[in-house]
């Protein structure tokens, strides 16, 4: 029976289900008198969410406190073995996967890295696949289990009613990958345990927000730097997050050939790829069938030498250039969504650090405007390389808390996710 509001006894238990496992996620343990306040429920309303969720597994006692006068107060947290949720990156250098239990503590992980064949679809696939099984084999873990895979890719993610979520990554090479229905046609898991995959950078945003150094800003902006770069833009309309196409502004006309094509992308002159590009077209060397990481690491090698040699100024005229390009290009950031915090991620921005961050600052102040520059900050990420994998993760976990801590049910016309819901409603701060 549905209230006023349009309202059913169901959904209204599975609100306060939501709203006490959210609670005890992030702020527990927790007495179920500190839960009323927390969520607003009633005292008998909080002590049957309570006994339901320990019925079902989900809740488990973790020692008590003192209270005023009277007796000690048990204390709650969510129970780390009642989910399981895996997180996929499919990164620029490698595929990497890994399970971790409903606390996001990692339980295993798998890696394939990424060569000649790159972005050829059925090898992503073949990756993807191959490394949930071997997490899952790792861990002893039925795939049963599972509250679903969650996935991080480069493009443009558009989820279909027909086809689940279709991949369109200019940079890589997908048009309209039917991303979902490949992973579904050949999985080996059930048809319970769904697949949720959307933009790479998002996925590293929503990991900053929820977790790291993003926690308790209302605009924010989380950026990927790696072999190229990408955006996500957190506000308070748009919670969840939004990926934007950041390397595709233009900041030179007629400038240097993007992999998307165009011609003066940011990306062509900011991402790890076009910098080391750019070094080796000034006279660096890097042996041949060298991966990007590791010439990154002979550039700053070059640029910043450890011993008494004197330091490459190609190199270091590089990184310069590069670091005045990013900042230019954040400044848009700045100017345009006004944000609180900027946070540099992905491999190629942690592994540049902070020898490379004041650079980046001082041109991203230089170049926006003075009064939304005054209120930004500029900073690394705090998740480290794992971060995209750990947002990816997060994608089925949001799904579990929209359904009130339930387990998915096939949904086999795809409608739309829960989990987008249960991120547009609570992002925690």
């Amino acid at each position: 029976m549905a209230g006023r509001n349009g309202r059913t006894v169901r959904d209204l238990r599975r609100a306060n289900r939501t709203a006490v496992l959210q609670r005890l996620y992030f702020d527990g343990p927790l007495s179920r008198f500190e839960l009323g306040p927390a969520t607003g429920l009633s005292s008998g309303s909080v002590s049957n969410v309570v006994a339901d969720l320990a019925a079902d597994g989900l809740v488990e006692e973790a020692g008590s406190v003192d209270s005023d006068g009277g007796r000690p107060r048990t204390l709650l947290q969510v129970a780390p073995g009642s989910g399981h949720m895996i997180g996929v990156d499919v990164g620029e250098t490698r595929v990497r996967v890994e399970l971790f239990d409903l606390t996001l503590t990692e339980l295993a992980r798998a890696e394939r890295p990424l060569t000649q064949q790159r972005y050829d679809v059925e090898v992503i696939v073949g990756h993807i696949r191959d490394g949930v099984t071997e997490v899952l084999a790792v861990a002893g873990l039925a795939p049963e289990r599972l509250l679903g895979v969650g996935i991080g890719v480069p493009g443009i993610v558009e989820h279909t009613p027909d086809r689940g979520a279709v991949v369109h990554g200019q940079t890589i090479g997908w048009d309209a990958v039917p991303l979902e229905a490949l992973l579904r046609a050949g999985s080996p898991l059930p048809d319970t345990v769904p697949h949720f995959i959307d933009n790479g950078a998002k996925t590293l945003g929503q990991a900053e927000m929820w977790f790291g150094a993003g926690r308790g800003a209302r605009n924010a902006v989380v950026v990927l730097f790696g072999s190229g770069v990408g955006a996500s833009l957190v506000t308070p309309d748009v919670e969840q997050g939004r990926a934007v196409e950041w390397g595709h502004l233009t900041v030179r006309v007629r400038g240097r050939r993007c992999r998307c094509g165009a011609l003066g992308c940011l990306e062509a002159y900011a991402g790890a790829e076009s910098l080391l590009a750019r070094w080796r077209e000034e006279g660096g060397r890097v042996p041949e069938g060298t991966d990007e990481e590791t010439a990154l690491t002979a550039l700053l090698a070059a640029a910043h030498p450890a011993d008494d040699r004197t330091a490459d100024p190609v190199a270091l005229a590089v990184l310069e250039e590069t670091a005045e390009y990013l900042g230019a290009g954040l400044s848009d950031l700045i100017n345009l969504f006004q944000p609180e915090r900027i946070l540099i991620g992905g491999w190629a921005g942690l592994q540049l650090g902070t020898r490379f961050l004041p650079a980046v600052r001082r041109h991203a102040v230089s170049y926006a405007l003075r009064h939304p520059a005054e209120k930004v900050t500029v900073d690394l990420g705090r998740l480290g390389p794992d971060a995209v994998t750990v947002g990816a993760a997060i994608l089925p976990l949001a799904d579990f808390f929209a359904r009130g801590g339930r387990r998915p049910q096939p949904e086999p016309d795809h409608p739309a996710p829960a989990w987008r819901t249960a991120l547009e409603e609570r992002a925690p701060h």
